[in-house]
C-alpha cells in the first residue's frame, strides 16, 4: 500500500489528488497541524522550550549527530541535519540557542522510521544548534556551533 501511495505522489497526480481532497474539504490544514506544539514554538528561552517539549534536562549523547556547516555565509538558509542510531526514536527537534524563538523544527517519526532528517533553518547570528531526540521516552541531545557571517533576520 505504501508503495502505491508513493508512486501516486511521485507521478505528479498526487499533488492534484491532494488538491482535490483539500478543495472537497476531506483534508484540512488542521490535519497537518495535529501535532502542533504552540507553547514550544512560542517559547523564548532554551529552558522554556525544553520544558514545553517535555524534555526537562536531556542527556548529552554521542549517538545523536547534528550536522551543518561550520560557517554559514547566509543565515537565511542554513542546512542542518540530525541523525541518530538510538532505538525507537519518536521525535526529533532542532533548536537554535540565540534565535528569538529557540525551536526551529520538530519531526514526529512513525515507529520503525530511520532517524535521519534534513532541513534548512534561519539563524540571526552565530549560535549553537541543538539536536534533541526522544528515544524510548527519554531525551538525548547533541550540539554544534555554526558561525553566521550574514544574518538571516534582516542583515
Amino acid at each position: 500500500m505504501n508503495n502505491q501511495r508513493r508512486t501516486v505522489l511521485k507521478s505528479g497526480s498526487g499533488a492534484a489528488l491532494l488538491g482535490m481532497l483539500a478543495a472537497a474539504g476531506i483534508i484540512t490544514p488542521g490535519i497537518a497541524l495535529a501535532d502542533w506544539n504552540k507553547a514550544a514554538f512560542d517559547a523564548k528561552s532554551m529552558a522554556d522550550t525544553l520544558k514545553a517539549l517535555g524534555a526537562g534536562t536531556p542527556a548529552d549523547s554521542k549517538d545523536v549527530q547534528v550536522t551543518g556547516p561550520d560557517i554559514a555565509e547566509n543565515g537565511a538558509v542554513v542546512p542542518v541535519g540530525v541523525a541518530s542510531s538510538l532505538p525507537n526514536i519518536s521525535m526529533v527537534a532542532i533548536l537554535i540557542e540565540k534565535n528569538p524563538n529557540a525551536l526551529a523544527a520538530t519531526f514526529t517519526l512513525p515507529e520503525g522510521t530511520e532517524a535521519n532528517v534534513q532541513t534548512r533553518v534561519k539563524m540571526g547570528q552565530t549560535s549553537n544548534i541543538y539536536a534533541l531526540v526522544k528515544s524510548d521516552g527519554k531525551f538525548f541531545m547533541a550540539t554544534k556551533e555554526i558561525k553566521v557571517t550574514l544574518g538571516g533576520c534582516g542583515g
